[in-house]
């Protein structure tokens, strides 16, 4: 009898230990969110693909501290001495590129007690071809059942309400309805926006048939007051995505050009572009107005008031248009803009605010981040220098991105290992970089795909797959997303894609097949909740499921053509010689070295520069733009040398062996 009570002690000894371990460590019921044992369930971790690493774009980062204050690491601000060069701790050495998968986010997920055996099987094995093929067709499907529908019960209007099967247009009964009246200049929106789409996809029938269809019925001499930045993005940039395809040589992705095509859509570019110049008029600042009339100009009770990414996010579709033309018009009234911005970023953190008044320069809005209001303008200082080479766009993203890393980011400086949270980049005033609130907004979502492209592929890895675990808890990505509440803030989800662009490009980047798998996630998430009779409607609320009839035309433009390109590993995007990059509406730009002749590159310069003769030579410079809400120095003109980054130039060459153009 005394051997079997040692044998049952023994065994409640065991138990009791595995019950404390389980309650300890987080794999029985959750501890709260202030929980600090971030554990690994052994996810294959991925790698980047091998080469150099990239550059340390940015100052050393504050990781949580053992012992600090309770609650998130999210919620510290970074401590005094976090750069490298103000007297702190300097930038530990960084692991290399690994997977911050579902298991880190189990809180978000609500999924503690799955334990490694389900993640392993479901996202850490192969994505066979077969189920790659299947997935591919599912988003072909999806574009063409929206864009059919458009076709059949919308068109000319700009877009449909898929839930009643017709079309919508500008509100003329309600001018205040900005979310409507923005967008849709009664020009046929969705059509126009879902050119190079069909291209990509390979319809080459259908889409010369909706190119014909543009040039003899889309007119921009129209009673439409539109956003200068929607207009741009969506109907600009697809009109000249769509000329570049027609009239490219090598036709890679079948025969897309036009019988008699004599540049209708390059012609048909700039008269859209001429209607939005009267934007950048009359402004003291050269930050063009938010909102012009294209049959009238600017209206005369327009608002003084602009979002940094609306005004600034203009450079690469007005300065594709100016090489392609050779008129330097557009390209230098967006580069103004953008310089005009850039001079008002605060003296102490180098941020910039999301609202700004053109006139004043004052900034009515501090919040720096990384989403609504801001979102793009950073992925177009380091896309136009990707298209145009101009090293001020550069240098300007350099400074950008490490005043981001500096004050924007927060939680431990490594995503798979070291103590506080996993990594967030957070909302924050511009000028003293204190936290601002306690969410975060879908846009932002873009953001891992932009590190992608610097070569940060970690913090991409990490970042990606924090908004991912969202996802995977709504089946959407909630407006905003409040993460210490963790709770939406904002329910509906407008089939928006930055999640999905982010998956692609991380997908090309490490070639891991857990990036098939949350796209095969998004996809069937997109069908189960979003599809109805007509097309896919926007989510009123993403935990009910509740729909709004309206399909925005990006659904088309980004949102399917992102999906397909993740599945279509043959795609001549992917295969052929031409390299390729996205605007920031999806559309597909190719880039060579046409678009890095600048004829008028002396022009641009604040400096001057000599003409061939020798002879000094000064361009239109950008209004002296002083400082005025700064906390400290209010009257002073930043000193440049405070944000710039020294240029490295291992990094140029590598953005440059990117683009193939060395």
């Amino acid at each position: 009898m005394q051997w079997r009570a040692l044998v049952l002690g023994l065994v409640l000894l065991r138990l009791g230990l595995h019950g404390v371990l389980w309650l300890v460590f987080g794999l029985g019921p959750s501890m709260g969110f202030y929980q600090r044992f971030p554990l690994s369930f052994g996810f294959q971790r991925l790698r980047a693909p091998a080469g150099p690493a990239p550059p340390a774009l940015g100052p050393a980062r504050r990781p949580g501290t053992p012992g600090g204050p309770s609650g998130p690491s999210w919620l510290q601000a970074p401590g005094p001495g976090a750069g490298a060069g103000a007297g702190g701790r300097g930038r530990r050495g960084r692991p290399g590129p690994a997977v911050c998968g579902p298991a880190h986010w189990g809180y978000v997920l609500g999924s503690r007690g799955r334990g490694p055996d389900e993640y392993e099987r479901r996202y850490s094995g192969a994505f066979p071809p077969q189920l790659r093929a299947q997935m591919r067709d599912l988003a072909r499907g999806m574009f063409v059942f929206g864009y059919d529908n458009y076709m059949a019960h919308a068109f000319p209007q700009d877009e449909l309400n898929p839930i009643h099967c017709r079309g919508r247009g500008p509100d003329r009964g309600d001018p205040s309805n900005l979310n409507i009246n923005d967008v849709l200049g009664n020009y046929s929106l969705t059509l126009v926006d879902a050119l190079d789409t069909l291209a990509i996809m390979g319809n080459s029938s259908e889409f010369q048939k909706a190119v014909k269809l543009v040039i003899n019925t889309v007119s921009f001499d129209k009673d439409s007051t539109v956003q200068v930045f929607e207009a741009t993005i969506r109907v600009l940039g697809s009109l000249l995505s769509a000329h570049r395809i027609i009239t490219d040589s090598k036709q890679p992705f079948g025969d897309m050009t036009i019988k008699d095509y004599d540049n209708e859509l390059l012609h048909m570019a700039h008269d859209l572009a001429v209607r939005l110049l009267p934007a950048f008029e009359n402004t003291k600042t050269g930050i063009p107005y938010p909102r012009v009339n294209l049959k009238t100009g600017v209206p005369p009770d327009s608002n003084n008031e602009t979002c940094t990414a609306g005004a600034g996010s203009l450079l690469v579709e007005f300065g594709i248009l100016s090489r392609l033309l050779g008129d330097s018009t557009f390209e230098w009234v967006a580069r103004r803009a953008v310089k005009a911005l850039w001079n008002l970023r605060s003296n102490d953190t180098g941020l910039l605010g999301n609202v700004v008044n053109i006139q004043t320069g004052r900034w009515v809005g501090k919040q720096s981040g990384l989403g609504a209001g801001l979102d793009s303008f950073y992925e177009y200082l380091l896309k136009s220098y990707i298209l145009f080479g101009e090293k001020e766009d550069l240098e300007m993203f350099n400074a950008a991105y490490r005043s981001i890393q500096n004050y924007l980011r927060r939680g431990r400086e490594a995503c798979n290992e070291g103590e506080g949270d996993p990594p967030l980049y957070v909302n924050v005033n511009m000028f003293s970089g204190q936290l601002m609130n306690t969410w975060i907004d879908s846009l932002q979502a873009f953001f891992p795909g932009l590190q992608v492209l610097i070569g940060d592929v970690e913090d991409a890895i990490c970042l990606h797959a924090f908004y991912y675990a969202i996802w995977k808890r709504y089946g959407a990505l909630p407006e905003r997303y409040n993460w210490q509440l963790q709770a939406p803030d904002v329910l509906f989800y407008p089939l928006r894609p930055e999640l999905v662009e982010s998956t692609y490009l991380l997908y090309q980047a490490t070639k891991n097949p857990f990036y098939l798998h949350v796209g095969m996630d998004i996809l069937q998430s997109l069908e189960k909740y979003t599809k109805v009779k007509c097309g896919y409607a926007t989510l009123h609320h993403v935990i009910d499921k509740s729909k709004e009839d309206r399909m925005e035309s990006f659904f088309l433009s980004e949102t399917c053509k992102y999906l397909y390109l993740l599945f279509d590993e043959e795609n001549p995007v992917h295969k052929s010689g031409t390299k390729y990059m996205f605007t920031t509406e999806g559309h597909i730009v190719s880039v060579d070295k046409h678009l890095r002749e600048s004829p008028w590159k002396e022009f641009f310069s604040e400096e001057g520069g000599q003409d061939p003769e020798g002879k000094s030579v000064h361009g239109p410079k950008s209004p002296e733009i002083k400082v005025i809400n700064s906390s400290s120095n209010c009257n002073r003109v930043p000193d440049e040398r405070r944000y710039s980054l020294p240029l490295k130039s291992i990094y140029m060459r590598q953005i440059d062996q990117m683009v193939g153009l060395i």
